[in-house]
């Protein structure tokens, strides 16, 4: 096999259990994170046991320059990408007006313009393969509104509608779009939001990044629009869709208070 798949946020986490589950299926990667040191690790990592080959490019995807960056980094090395992986992100968690302005900017930076700049600048690369895929990494979070992480749930509710809509418009070419959206995971995210005093509420429920990685690129394989992993998440979902909107907010500020 000589094709590649690129995944950003991919030094640990979902990222990083999705790049070890392709090198274990053929894939030769592309890795995009912040950490320089722990893309290094992974990559020799990965090369040494599964034999394949593992490019890794540190770099920030809220800057407004890395997309077309990417983009030459990725081009100047192979032209046979057929996987991009969406997964760089993350959230905050406080009241809307608590938090700064700045630091909420550069979450939607990251968390919506780049997933949209990156997947503008690869899609012709994608369409010229026999089959490929995108996977945008969303969350649970994104079918109902959520009080204290509300542009996070938003971004991801963005993520969820754009990939939708981009499968449609893709329809009739050799791109699949597929959405992974997981719950609650063991990858250190309510570290990062400044969630710590949830941390244990969200260990009872935490899946984990290899478990989440699995069912996504299973369900990415299989040309799925939606992929929800874990029987809660599923729940959780289906009655976001069924029950009033007040009341799940509800419940999700009482989860999340």
């Amino acid at each position: 096999m000589n094709e590649y798949a690129l995944i950003t946020g991919a030094s640990k986490g979902i990222g990083k259990a999705i790049a070890v589950s392709l090198a274990r299926s053929g894939y030769h990667l592309l890795l995009v994170a912040r950490s320089d040191s722990d893309l290094q690790l992974l990559s020799q990592s990965i090369e040494q046991q599964y034999k394949v080959k593992v490019h890794y490019l540190s770099a920030d995807l809220s800057l407004n320059t890395s997309a077309v960056h990417l983009k030459e980094w990725c081009t100047g090395i192979t032209s046979d990408l057929s996987i991009l992986v969406n997964n760089a992100g993350y959230g905050l968690w406080a009241d809307f007006e608590v938090l700064s302005l700045s630091e909420q900017l550069n979450m939607l930076r990251l968390n919506i313009d780049a997933v949209i700049e990156l997947t503008y600048h690869l899609l012709p690369i994608l369409r010229k393969q026999k089959q490929s895929y995108i996977l945008n990494i969303s969350s649970v979070a994104a079918y109902q509104a959520m009080s204290k992480l509300a542009l996070y749930a938003a971004s991801k509710s963005f993520i969820l509608s754009y990939s939708r809509a981009l499968r449609y418009e893709l329809k009739d070419s050799p791109v699949t779009v597929s959405c992974l959206s997981p719950g609650p995971t063991a990858t250190g995210f309510s570290s990062r939001a400044g969630m710590d005093a949830l941390t244990e509420l969200a260990e009872k429920f935490n899946m984990t990044p290899e478990k989440v990685a699995e069912a996504g690129l299973k369900g990415m394989f299989k040309k799925k629009a939606e992929i929800i992993p874990g029987f809660l998440n599923k729940v959780s979902v289906f009655s976001a869709w069924l029950l009033p909107k007040s009341l799940i907010e509800r419940i999700t500020a009482s989860l999340y208070k």
